[in-house]
């Protein structure tokens, strides 16, 4: 029934776990994967523009840095399960909308994902990008709790 599944990851324990069982169903369902990890732009307010620079470039290469270990350590468990993998790192300020744009991209049928679970107030201030990704995704979403 599904060819192709997307799944985003942030490197959070949930993600990881998400991604896990996401590939366990696309093992089973014979499909291959492409693994996303979108990096959210840098922000600060500051006036002294040498911190603004040197902030920017630490928190650039730090997080390609650690975007690249995410993709690679769920890239690693879906080859051990002889799962076809691809992988994405990209950056955007509206993360929701560049997971959508990237499964349409690859062709993905499926995107899974992570709950993180807020809810109440947190969820009002903090947003959700899982309830982001399923009001505007014409792809259907498959949500880990």
């Amino acid at each position: 029934m599904f060819a192709k599944i997307l799944i985003p990851t942030d490197g959070s324990r949930l993600a990881v776990t998400a991604a896990e069982n996401a590939v366990a169903f696309a093992r089973d369902a014979n499909a291959s994967v492409v693994f996303v990890c979108v990096i959210e732009p840098f922000r600060i307010f500051t006036t002294d523009s040498d911190k603004l620079a040197a902030s920017r470039e630490d928190y650039d290469r730090l997080s390609d840095e650690q975007a690249v270990q995410f993709l690679n350590e769920v890239e690693l468990r879906a080859r051990h399960q002889g799962v076809t993998c691809y992988t994405a790192k990209l950056r955007s300020d509206e993360v929701h909308q560049a997971i959508i744009e990237t499964a349409v991209l690859h062709g993905c049928d499926l995107i899974a994902m992570a709950s993180h679970g807020r809810g109440g107030v947190a969820a009002l201030i903090l947003g959700s990008v899982t309830n982001k990704v399923l009001s505007h995704s014409r792809i259907p979403v498959l949500v880990y709790r």
